[in-house]
């Protein structure tokens, strides 16, 4: 139904030079949106850490 809707609101904006700018900005904010939350999910991901060598016991 969101999807329906979307391509509803993008095909009755595209009529008009008003609706195709505020397209634009919508695109472009959506993808400034999306290289920031990319970047944040890169930035979660740490590489595994290296365990030390287990000392051997003394007796």
């Amino acid at each position: 139904m969101k999807r329906f809707l979307q391509v509803f609101v993008t095909r009755w904006l595209s009529k008009t030079p008003l609706g195709i700018a505020v397209l634009g900005v919508g695109w472009f904010l959506g993808r400034r949106r999306r290289k920031a939350r990319e970047a944040e999910e890169n930035a979660r991901v740490r590489p595994a850490r290296r365990r030390r060598p287990q000392q051997a016991s003394r007796r």
